[in-house]
């Protein structure tokens, strides 16, 4: 299904683990471009849905992209929504894009058949079936409720630092 969600749990580790040099709004944005091709795939009733995009050299122009056009888009929508964030670099934005366009692709490598994610340089798909789907989504969900609880207990030693200083 293009635009999976699960997609986003890894990535709220990649948060944690980041922090400030890592942008969760570039790395969603990233997960959605990435998916255009199979939409349309699905759409058009093409027979291939996970082609050129879903190469690691499709993750590299794609990430490119959304690192490009990730960090003004996101200072744009943070602004309009008044949150207050801190200085959005240009490498939060690229960092957040490529580890969103190439997680994307080990990912959808596990459990998508049509997908050859090391073309032109190896034919077929050596990640097809390392794990079972299930066990793909289960890890997905477990990463995001760890990356969930990781930086939410982030925010709040923050803010608990932030009112002990006088």
């Amino acid at each position: 299904m293009p635009f999976t969600p699960i997609h986003l749990g890894p990535g709220l580790v990649f948060k944690a683990i980041g922090g400030r040099r890592f942008s969760f709004m570039v790395f969603g944005g990233s997960q959605v471009l990435m998916d255009i091709e199979p939409l349309v795939g699905i759409l058009r009733g093409w027979p291939v849905l996970h082609g050129y995009t879903h190469t690691v050299a499709g993750a590299l122009v794609i990430g490119t992209i959304a690192g490009i056009i990730g960090r003004p888009i996101s200072e744009f929508a943070l602004r309009l929504l008044r949150i207050a964030h801190p200085p959005f670099t240009w490498s939060a934005s690229f960092i957040g894009a490529y580890v969103g366009t190439f997680s994307h692709i080990a990912l959808d490598a596990i459990m998508h058949a049509d997908m050859t994610p090391f073309w032109p340089l190896l034919a077929g798909n050596p990640w097809l079936g390392a794990v079972s789907i299930e066990t793909l989504h289960l890890a997905c969900f477990v990463s995001g409720g760890l990356g969930l609880a990781l930086v939410g207990g982030q925010a709040l030693a923050r803010r608990h630092k932030e009112s002990a200083t006088p």
